[in-house]
């Protein structure tokens, strides 16, 4: 056998060796082969494409199931549902309803959709996400892409009828140029309703112009009224959450907490935190931070935290989902402490890859045992 016929060999044997590693990887949900191989070819695409090809990834089911059972301990009733954990996906990884089948199998507890608009739009100009490697951050500016209300409530009406019973979140949008913004978010009330277990409305976004302006009292006030009023119309009425920014001051904070617990504005739950558009001092990736957009990721962590301490409080223990940097099982442990009665992640998945899901219900286990917590209520706040 020539020389060449040899190296082809050896390179066909290496290459079907390093396959098999891989499976068996894969299967066996390596954390350390995620963020040692995968992640780092992954992060060779552009972020959106990265982006584009998980949702591809979960759409089609390509991942195997995760085999962890979970516990009794990270059961949790909420928002007049039964989660089988508390770990979600946030809002902005599937925004059209594509990839909650492999979400689910990821082990997920919860998938939220969106942020979903009436009409379809494309959002921002590319490029619009940017990674911040050495801060294990994301920026992002996609502006509320999204394939509009009839083609993502399809999906979900034939998720449904599929006989999928795991809990959907749907983060209503407005359209960028709507000349009633009040309206688009009462349409995604009566439209997703039917088919949702919790409803988000999410004028928290700093990718949307003048949205974060219905933050303020009275804007706030004239946005709540009616929006509350339609989905008590709802049949079996979803819950229906708040999505903040933490960018918000105290006194802010408190002119929401005063809105949101006036009877004709009271809302079931707060989501806490959207992305930041500050940029704290200690961002290594200083080139990557002048970017117009959204901070999420670690650097959000404690800002997020802070927020769901302080309308915990300013509420008397309204449920919150906790969601901002999120990368470990004690930072989502800390967010319940603090007030959060379930969490989201989002951008840790791209840097540690899918197994975080499972290593942050492990983790929690573990610290409500050694807590002497025998559920996550258990825990709601009890730092706060």
């Amino acid at each position: 056998m020539s020389f060449s016929n040899k190296l082809k060999q050896m390179v066909k044997l290496c290459g079907l060796s390093f396959g098999a590693f891989s499976a068996i990887c894969i299967y066996k949900e390596d954390t350390k082969f995620y963020k040692t191989y995968v992640m780092p070819i992954v992060h060779l695409l552009d972020p959106e494409q990265a982006h584009q090809f998980s949702v591809i990834i979960n759409k089609y089911r390509l991942l195997p199931r995760s085999k962890y059972n979970d516990p009794d301990s990270l059961k949790v009733q909420a928002f007049g549902s039964l989660f089988n954990n508390p770990v979600g996906i946030a809002a902005g990884y599937d925004k059209n309803a594509e990839a909650v089948l492999g979400l689910n199998d990821m082990g997920f507890g919860f998938v939220e959709i969106g942020s979903v608009t009436p009409l379809p739009q494309d959002g921002n100009e590319k490029p619009r996400v940017f990674r911040l490697k050495k801060d294990e951050a994301v920026i992002n500016r996609y502006g509320f892409n999204s394939d509009g209300h009839e083609i993502v409530l399809k999906r979900i009406y034939e998720l449904r009828e599929s006989n999928y019973n795991g809990i959907i979140g749907i983060n209503l949008g407005k359209n960028k140029t709507s000349p009633d913004p009040i309206g688009d978010y009462v349409k995604g009330i009566i439209r997703f309703g039917p088919v949702a277990n919790y409803l988000v409305i999410n004028i928290s976004s700093p990718n949307t112009p003048g949205l974060r302006n219905m933050q303020g009292k009275k804007e706030l006030y004239d946005l709540l009224v009616p929006v509350v009023q339609a989905a008590k119309s709802v049949p079996n009425r979803p819950a229906l959450l708040l999505k903040l920014a933490p960018d918000l001051s105290f006194e802010e904070r408190k002119d929401v907490a005063d809105v949101i617990n006036k009877k004709e504005c009271q809302v079931d739950g707060l989501i806490i935190s959207n992305t930041t558009i500050s940029r704290p001092n200690s961002l290594n990736c200083k080139e990557e931070a002048q970017q117009t957009g959204g901070l999420s990721g670690k650097p959000l962590k404690e800002l997020s935290t802070k927020m769901i301490a302080d309308m915990y409080k300013l509420t008397n223990g309204i449920p919150i989902i906790g969601v901002g940097g999120i990368c470990t099982g004690e930072d989502a442990y800390e967010k319940i402490k603090a007030g959060a009665v379930v969490v989201q992640v989002y951008t840790a998945l791209v840097y540690e890859g899918p197994t975080l899901v499972t290593e942050i219900k492990k983790s929690l286990d573990k610290l409500l045992a050694e807590d002497g917590f025998k559920t996550i209520g258990e825990a709601v706040g009890k730092s706060s």
